[in-house]
């Protein structure tokens, strides 16, 4: 109930036009980064390709909708569609291995989608890089006020968690986190591995290009060395880790973290130098990461035990 007051709330509240993109900055990556737990948190499948599904999403709706007139919200669900059948296809070869074996599958997938995209530009008319026509419009997904960006960022935000907090209360999240923890013991206890692993997949592919096309029609402009760029499945997997790993909140406290923190140090240190705010804002993840490893959620979830078992240990004594 707090996660949707918030969601939707906050974006009446806040009236300065800057702030109003930064939250839905915020809430889009905690989408992103909620839809990337569903692999590599609850699955444990610690994934570097996502930037592959969500090249796809912008994509797909952005040919669609400049190249045929489709709107986008018809586009979204194509990319959907296609994403969902690229984790299909790549789930056979990559889930065969594990560890840094699978990064290093994925993110050869995304290179391969980026350099799939480029090759095709030689036998069909798909320019380098493509302008959509700002023309505000709710079939059009555009919005004259970014008040009506940051609340569709937050529906965005919302529909993934509630995905992620059925699943993490079923019985195939329970299968997930046994896979996880032990991928041995689950398999050896019965759970069809590939089954539940591709489920992960499937879901986590199907949001992340969803923001694709969020992100597609509020900067208006795309290439493939922005929507297939590897930065965009590190941003994701490091938001996770930031606020904690396989958990609920872990991934929105991550990207409400890290969001701010990126975009205030390109603020202050862009006139530096090329890359100081980079510099100093890995720095400063660096130093939070050693103090709290367990990310933000379990960071908090120690310190609450070492309470309750020191108000445990003050009652035996009483």
């Amino acid at each position: 109930m707090a996660l949707l007051a918030l969601a939707l709330g906050l974006p009446f509240v806040v009236e300065d036009r800057f702030y109003l993109n930064l939250l839905f900055l915020v809430m889009l990556y905690g989408g992103l980064a909620s839809a990337w737990n569903l692999l590599g948190g609850f699955a444990g499948q610690f994934s570097l390709g996502h930037t592959a599904f969500f090249g796809i999403g912008a994509y797909t709706s952005t040919l669609l909708y400049t190249m045929a007139g489709v709107s986008p919200w018809v586009g979204a669900l194509a990319g959907v569609a296609l994403s969902a059948l690229l984790a299909f296809l790549i789930s056979y070869p990559t889930f065969r291995l594990r560890g840094v074996f699978f990064s290093m599958a994925t993110i050869a997938v995304g290179e391969t989608a980026r350099i799939v995209l480029l090759w095709l530009r030689r036998y069909a008319e798909i320019p380098y890089g493509i302008s959509i026509n700002y023309e505000p419009g709710l079939a059009r997904m555009m919005f004259a006020e970014p008040r009506s960006y940051a609340l569709l960022g937050g529906l965005f935000m919302l529909m993934v968690c509630a995905v992620a907090y059925v699943l993490s209360r079923s019985r195939p999240g329970y299968y997930l986190n046994a896979l996880r923890d032990n991928e041995e013991a689950a398999r050896a206890s019965g759970i069809d591995l590939r089954r539940y692993k591709l489920l992960a997949l499937l879901l986590s592919a199907a949001f992340t290009s969803l923001g694709g096309t969020l992100m597609a029609q509020y900067v208006l402009y795309i290439e493939p060395g922005t929507v297939f760029s590897l930065a965009i499945s590190v941003d994701l997997a490091l938001m996770s880790i930031l606020g904690g790993l396989g958990t609920l909140a872990g991934p929105l406290l991550g990207a409400a973290v890290a969001v701010p923190l990126q975009e205030f140090l390109r603020d202050w240190l862009g006139s530096a130098g090329a890359g100081a705010h980079l510099a100093v804002y890995g720095a400063l993840l660096v130093v939070i990461v050693m103090i709290m490893p367990q990310g933000v959620v379990g960071a908090w979830s120690q310190r609450r035990r070492k309470q309750v078992n020191r108000t445990r240990e003050a009652a035996r004594h009483a």
